[in-house]
């Protein structure tokens, strides 16, 4: 679904990376593992979700923003609601091609912890005038919505080889959200106009919260 590609680098965060391919946005989360609890490595984490059309910003703009003091360190100008994601499926990367070309090279180190949310399928596959059983080989769902509710949330659990509900927050520190327009005298007396005068800036956190087998995944969520 769509191959224009917009990337970014938290700037909170540096293990954090957020694309955006058509209507389609992924949060990549790297985590370091904790050795003294018996994690030697690091996980990656993929979490693939709707990206409203009405939120992109012109090429133009983009490319004037990339141009114009690429150095500076940027503060946001809005800080947006935090978003809460409730994650219902793990993506096939080999077959995840039908939501976005992009995500199996995107997701490549994430393996099975790609995520996705049944009510964003929904969405691309009217954006797509497919149907949504299309996306079915693409998808493996977790525990049913009964199921999971009790399940208990990771952070009570005490049993680190039980499955349970993980959560994590992901925040974009700063990223471009709009255009800004700003008034200015109009040609005729007594006039005001409007004119495009830069770009508008937002940072905005997301809180998903998805299946994971064992709580020894989810160290962090206590």
């Amino acid at each position: 679904m769509g191959s224009s590609l917009i990337l970014f680098h938290s700037t909170e965060d540096k293990n954090l990376v957020w694309a955006v391919f058509g209507e389609v946005q992924i949060l990549r989360s790297l985590i370091l593992g904790e050795e003294e609890r018996g994690q030697s490595q690091y996980q990656v984490m993929c979490f693939v979700f709707h990206f409203p059309k009405d939120s992109f910003i012109s090429s133009d703009a983009m490319s004037k923003l990339r141009q114009k003091n690429p150095s500076a360190v940027r503060l946001p100008e809005e800080d947006l609601p935090r978003a809460n994601h409730t994650m219902d499926y793990s993506l096939v990367l080999e077959r995840s091609g039908v939501v976005s070309p992009h995500i199996a090279d995107a997701c490549a180190e994430a393996g099975s912890a790609t995520y996705a949310v049944h009510e964003d399928v929904v969405k691309w596959a009217g954006a797509q005038g497919i149907p949504v059983t299309s996306y079915k080989p693409a998808l493996r769902k977790f525990p049913t919505s009964n199921d999971l509710q009790v399940l208990p949330s990771c952070t009570d659990s005490k049993n680190m080889w039980q499955p349970c509900q993980c959560h994590l927050e992901l925040c974009i520190g700063w990223y471009p959200c709009g255009l800004k327009y700003c008034k200015g005298k109009g040609q005729s007396r007594n006039s005001v106009m409007n004119y495009r005068c830069g770009i508008k800036t937002c940072r905005i956190c997301h809180l998903f919260s998805y299946y994971v087998a064992q709580k020894q995944l989810c160290l962090w969520d206590e």
